[in-house]
């Protein structure tokens, strides 16, 4: 990747995206609140793509913009997606069944949240770093699935859960015996540290320490999740040994969990910048460990922060990190139907990313996961919904879908509630379906299914394929830069997207009013034709664009 050109700087930069860069708490409420689940207040038809006129040469200033090569990415709860067996608890056979799914919708990858072994229904907090949970299959179920996955061009990423591990695990059981085990130091005991006293606050705003046989160990996140102890050399190598088991049987990389927190564990080191330089260095000591056997693993990380706070990981430690200020400014954005100025912010985030990484990163964009209640729930209405995956699927770097956002599925409040069973057939029931939690927010009467979905050339799951195959087909929108727009309007969202090669011109319509936007003689001369549009009624003629409600359209 390189700086961009001055002619591409121009822009307002929003505060939208920035704002808060610092005030993450980093809390994934699967960690939090004593084991239990945290408690929470409880469009148009797509259009065919008209064809495309010529694409603009570029011009030689274009051959230095920040490139993004990209992979959509789907994410699976395995509990909820697939059932191959008849438990009712979805399984790796469910997922090998289900691989043409993700196909035809477009992604090239899937992220699995945890399969190891867990006493927990998520499984973040582990008992077995080299093993399956047996709800979910076996060893040679996951080889499967993975073998499948790749004859398919699909990749697979999956949960590392490195912060911590679950109090069954047989290492903290060993460890918890007192002063002699063996275990002893793969976790951090206040008692072993000269602390009489311990009542500190961990950097998730709860109690830091938690007393076992007479000691207090260190849990972060809740006393079910003590804290792996890096200091302990043998710890960080047997984390790596874990990623290399891992990869060595075929995945493709991981998502890292809480990857902040290694050493983030109080209150009050939050913001230290001691803390944080021994967060990066563990992370670049890990991805040095396994890139001499693996050196194509994508890691992507969870640091539940502001871009500031971001930044230092992309040096040499991670591929990508989760997006949350963008994850934010979008769904804001939509449910204001306000144009937020995303490539005026992402500029100058992007700046920061490019210098701690020497222009290798790639962002890592979502609008939904399993910690925020479903899109469809907060956006406001479907439109809305509609509207974001419009925006996310044209913007850079890898967007990742979260299973059953694509169909409309809602789900709020509880955890379990933001994690419910995928929604495959029209009845409610049927042949892989899913039972393990109670469905109360998608009736069989919301269309929100497969089955019903895959029928409709109007439905999201319509709209969902139709964006990516847009992602497929330009290279611009796949793997290109952004940069911000002369084009304005009430309620318009617009930018480019460049290569070295090419441009296009993305153009989104947040309002519930169809908008008459006029091009600036410039953007007139070099966008002459509308290639793809998510409604037959925007339309471009005399250098005025006509934009649908809550339309997008991409301009060559």
């Amino acid at each position: 990747m390189k700086s961009w050109p001055k002619w591409l700087a121009a822009g307002i930069l929003a505060a939208s995206v920035l704002s808060g860069c610092e005030s993450g708490s980093g809390m994934n409420s699967d960690h939090a609140n004593n084991g239990k689940e945290a408690e929470n207040a409880a469009g148009g038809a797509p259009a065919p793509s008209k064809a495309p006129a010529a694409s603009p040469a570029a011009s030689p200033a274009a051959a230095a913009v920040d490139e993004q090569p990209s992979t959509v990415w789907y994410e699976i709860f395995v509990r909820s997606f697939y059932d191959s067996d008849g438990d009712g608890i979805g399984d790796l056979n469910g997922v090998t069944e289900k691989l043409d799914y993700v196909k035809e919708l477009g992604a090239e990858g899937i992220w699995l949240m945890p399969i190891n072994p867990s006493p927990s229904y998520h499984g973040y907090d582990v008992t077995d770093y080299r093993a399956v949970n047996k709800d979910y299959g076996t060893m040679d179920d996951m080889k499967r699935l993975l073998a499948e996955a790749h004859k398919r061009g699909i990749k697979v990423i999956m949960d590392l859960v490195a912060n911590h591990s679950s109090t069954d695990h047989p290492w903290f059981i060993d460890s918890a015996k007192g002063k002699s085990s063996k275990y002893r130091d793969w976790y951090t005991w206040a008692e072993d540290q000269g602390i009489e006293k311990p009542a500190a606050v961990s950097a998730t705003n709860g109690q830091a320490w938690h007393e076992k046989n007479g000691s207090h160990y260190l849990g972060v996140f809740w006393e079910g999740m003590p804290d792996l102890n890096y200091d302990n050399p043998d710890v960080r190598a047997e984390m790596v040994s874990i990623a290399d088991f891992w990869l060595g049987a075929g995945v493709d990389g991981f998502r890292i969990d809480a990857a902040k927190h290694i050493y983030d564990d109080f209150n009050t080191s939050k913001s230290d910048p001691q803390t944080a330089a021994k967060n990066k260095k563990w992370w670049q000591e890990f991805r040095t460990g396994i890139m001499e056997k693996h050196p194509d693993a994508y890691l992507i990380s969870e640091v539940w922060d502001g871009p500031g706070t971001i930044a230092p990981y992309l040096d040499h430690a991670f591929n990508s990190s989760f997006n949350f200020n963008l994850n934010d400014s979008i769904r804001s954005a939509v449910a204001a139907e306000r144009a937020p100025d995303i490539a005026g912010s992402l500029d100058r985030v992007y700046k920061a990313f490019e210098k701690s990484s020497d222009g290798s990163f790639v962002d890592g964009l979502f609008i939904g996961n399993h910690d925020f209640d479903r899109l469809a729930s907060a956006a406001g209405s479907p439109e809305h919904a509609r509207m974001a995956a419009q925006i996310e699927l044209t913007l850079p770097g890898n967007p990742f879908v979260y299973y059953g956002d694509e169909l409309g599925m809602k789900g709020a409040g509880r955890d379990e509630f933001k994690r419910l069973p995928m929604r495959w057939h029209s009845a409610g029931s049927g042949k892989g379906q899913t039972t393990w939690q109670k469905d109360l927010a998608n009736p069989a009467s919301s269309g929100v299914t497969v089955e019903e979905q895959e029928k409709d050339p109007s439905s999201l799951l319509s709209l969902y394929k139709m964006l990516i195959q847009w992602r497929a087909a330009e290279p611009a929108l796949r793997d290109g830069g952004i940069a911000p727009s002369t084009v304005k309007g009430d309620g318009i969202e617009a930018y480019e997207r460049l290569t070295a090669k090419e441009r296009v011109l993305v153009v989104h319509n947040l309002k519930g009013a169809a908008r008459k936007v006029q091009l600036d003689e410039a953007t007139a001369a070099a966008y002459g034709a509308v290639a793809h549009g998510t409604s037959p009624e925007s339309r471009l003629s005399g250098g005025v664009l006509e934009m649908a409600p809550y339309s997008t359209v991409v301009l060559k």
